[in-house]
């Protein structure tokens, strides 16, 4: 049986406040310890593919959140992911949310938090990003300050300067935890900052999509949808966290405030980007997040439409072992349904035998 420290130190972290234990899981990637127990990769051509111009080695990432710093992206890729995504990034510094603002839902697989975009602000991220050997694909999640009145600026700003240094750019205006943002998801101004963001980046800039939340109405959801496709938006990343709160859930947090995620969202997520890509009608590339723990859930989210997915609170319950398991569990589900690559099975099913 191959070494898992994960499961050794999980009682520990797990008798520590949740951001603290978050801070020392980063520490460890920082350090590279922890990819010298998980660094082999799964290498299959089935889950090889390209979008936008760039080879993904598999489709399973690393979702905003994790690194909202870029402090430990290239290690991330090590890991076995086949992309990361760092932020959320804003122009200025910011704290975010006072603490307690991270909580784990141990009883359901699930995470709470009300963050509030703290990360160290643009000139900081940049100055590590430029530093970043040019290896892996790498995103970046774009968000206003909190205190900003002119979020087209923000984006604006931010695109300017990280487009050079990202391989994707992804406006987030779907966060629940900074006041205003989610509205921003109505048509007006989503085509506002989409425009504001596009006209500041160079002639030869990386693929722009935007995040949007998994609570919005059906007529809004097809309105933000007709302006993705309106701009010609490169993708959409389905979905954020949920501010509702399934009856399922039994751990005592269910009660805080703040964006729910992992595995009691992945119903909810999944029927989001099922509808995405029909609103859609499978031309935008769509990147599925939300309660995503096994190859089975990531399998799911490709056929209801997904090319690329995504996932960070499993790894709070499962730790690093489970990027390659995911993969090795996908690998095997598309070949035993007859697919050649992830790309072949995305949207089957929507399609009719």
């Amino acid at each position: 049986m191959t070494l898992d420290p994960f499961r050794i130190f999980r009682p520990v972290l797990f008798r520590m406040d949740s951001e603290r234990a978050h801070k020392i899981a980063l520490l460890g990637l920082q350090s590279r310890l922890a990819t010298v127990f998980y660094r082999a990769p799964v290498e299959d051509a089935v889950l090889r593919q390209t979008l936008w111009s760039r080879t993904f080695p598999n489709p399973v990432g690393l979702a905003a959140g994790f690194d909202k710093n870029a402090v430990a992206f290239e290690q991330a890729l090590d890991l076995g992911f086949g992309f990361v995504e760092v932020g959320g990034v804003t122009p200025l510094p910011q704290k975010g949310n006072p603490r307690p603002r991270l909580f784990r839902l141990e009883a359901d697989c699930g995470v709470i938090n009300r963050m509030g975009f703290n990360n160290d602000g643009l000139k900081v991220v940049e100055s590590r990003l430029k530093r970043r050997s040019g290896r892996g694909i790498v995103g970046v999640n774009l968000g206003k300050n909190k205190d900003q009145t002119d979020p087209n600026a923000d984006y604006a700003t931010l695109a300017r300067a990280l487009a050079p240094y990202a391989d994707l750019l992804v406006v987030n205006v779907s966060s629940p935890n900074t006041p205003g943002l989610r509205a921003l998801q109505s048509a007006e101004p989503l085509i506002a900052i989409i425009r504001a963001a596009r006209a500041a980046m160079p002639k030869k800039a990386p693929p722009l999509l935007i995040k949007i939340a998994p609570d919005l109405s059906p007529e809004d959801l097809a309105e933000a949808v007709k302006a993705a496709r309106d701009e010609k938006l490169d993708g959409i990343v389905v979905s954020n966290t949920t501010l509702s709160r399934p009856e399922s859930l039994r751990s005592p947090e269910r009660g805080e405030t703040g964006g729910l995620s992992g595995a009691p969202v992945f119903e909810l997520s999944t029927r989001i980007l099922s509808e995405v890509y029909k609103l859609s009608e499978g031309t935008i590339p769509l990147i599925g997040v939300g309660g995503i723990s096994s190859g089975a859930d990531a399998y799911a989210k490709i056929r209801a439409g997904a090319s690329l997915v995504q996932l960070y609170s499993a790894l709070v319950f499962e730790g690093p072992a489970l990027i390659h398991r995911i993969n090795r569990e996908l690998a095997h589900l598309l070949k035993r349904d007859g697919f050649a690559s992830v790309a072949a099975a995305v949207g089957a099913d929507h399609r009719k035998d």
